[in-house]
């Protein structure tokens, strides 16, 4: 763990998360309580729930079939997990009895435990699962030690996936109907990534995979105790997503972060936004000269700063900026 280089980031985020809770926003408002896609003719309904910034705005999902609910990512805190519970139950009383896991970030896996309290089985790759541990522990270091948002204590305990899967598998629900996990072949936006496809609803989970509309998380996959970005990696998963849908134009593509859009219209955004995060990295550590050394001390913060301005002004319409001040220091980190 190289604590000099994420203590520049505690301030940050401590003041991120208070801004957005002293904006007006509760944690674990419901941005958006409609289903965003719900088939003619079928029972389903595909529910989101979106945290505030406290929750790094964060998206779950949920699938109601009209007999059982499957949840898609558990959120940051059990407590936002418990929220985003609560608002599944204003929509449906079905009962919830999976959950998948995208990938291992904590904002995806912290909730698990409420999800199990409540009967619904876990499930993940295997990768995903051997994962857990370092990300929570990384994680818990600095949120903990370096932000100190937490205490030994409040932070959220770390729970064992009940069921993994290597590459593929087929989740077969009791009504028969099949949803379909896949692994993807390189690192994407951590250290691996799963896609889920709901065929009936025409409707594939990648969790931050994709972020339509919204600024990317740019730290990288926790790799041995550091931060380890790799954009082509995460490039050439979108192109096999791309792919796996190109004569399916109707599917939508359901991110962590951001909206809802049909595939190849969000994998080809994002892989345009990735390629510009490269070279504005790049650029403005080339620009730097010899004061690049200023990137590993007190002074980060300030051009991390200075980069999400960059970010903004290629991307005027897209929102989450903040992701950039406190996330891209792995992208730049890996480049010095």
């Amino acid at each position: 763990m190289n604590t000099q280089k994420l203590a520049t980031l505690a301030v940050t985020v401590a003041t991120v998360a208070f801004s957005a809770n002293a904006s007006g926003c509760s944690t674990g408002q419901i941005i958006d309580d409609r289903a965003l896609r719900a088939t003619s003719g079928q029972k389903g309904q595909i529910y989101e729930y979106e945290s505030d910034g406290g929750g790094f705005n964060t998206k779950n999902f949920f699938y109601d079939n009209g007999e059982e609910v499957v949840a898609f990512d558990t959120q940051f805190t059990p407590e936002n997990a418990e929220k985003s519970i609560a608002f599944l139950r204003t929509k449906t009383k079905n009962p919830i009895t999976y959950v998948v896991l995208t990938h291992p970030n904590p904002d995806k896996f912290n909730g698990m435990s409420v999800f199990q309290k409540l009967g619904a089985k876990v499930i993940a790759s295997v990768k995903t699962a051997e994962n857990l541990k370092g990300t929570h522990e990384y994680k818990k270091f600095f949120f903990v030690n370096m932000a100190k948002m937490f205490t030994e204590e409040s932070y959220p305990k770390l729970s064992q996936v009940d069921i993994t899967f290597e590459q593929n598998t087929d989740l077969r629900l009791k009504n028969g109907e099949v949803i379909s996990l896949r692994e993807l072949s390189r690192a994407g936006v951590s250290t691996n990534q799963t896609i889920a496809l709901v065929n009936s609803m025409n409707a594939v989970f990648v969790g931050d995979l994709v972020h339509t509309n919204a600024h990317a998380w740019l730290e990288g996959g926790i790799v041995n105790g550091k931060a380890t970005p790799t954009l082509s990696d995460w490039i050439s998963d979108l192109k096999e997503l791309q792919a796996s849908f190109k004569d399916e134009p109707q599917t939508l593509a359901y991110g962590g972060r951001g909206d809802a859009a049909a595939v190849v219209k969000a994998v080809s955004a994002q892989i345009e936004y990735l390629n510009r995060a490269e070279e504005i990295v790049s650029s403005y550590i080339k620009g730097l000269g010899e004061r690049r050394s200023e990137l590993l001390g007190d002074q980060a913060n300030g051009h991390y700063q200075a980069i999400q301005g960059l970010f903004e002004k290629a991307f005027p319409a897209y929102r989450l900026g903040y992701m950039i001040q406190y996330g891209v220091y792995g992208l730049v980190n890996s480049k010095l």
